[in-house]
């Protein structure tokens, strides 16, 4: 179970940092989320409940 809380919380992170970067419009790329501002809010949010699921998932006995 230790492992699924990693797995996931390290992918709302990556999840979160691209939806940042499309939100700031800094990926380069056209149409979609990129410049759309309620994603640079969104994606560090979802990155904190990341970091959040990661932490539980480091504390939590094997």
């Amino acid at each position: 179970m230790r492992w699924m809380w990693l797995v996931i919380g390290v992918l709302l992170v990556l999840s979160g940092i691209v939806w940042t970067l499309q939100g700031l419009d800094l990926l380069g790329q056209s149409g979609g989320m990129n410049g759309q501002q309620i994603w640079a809010f969104i994606g560090p949010v979802t990155a904190v409940v990341g970091v959040v699921l990661i932490r539980l998932g480091l504390r939590r006995q094997a």
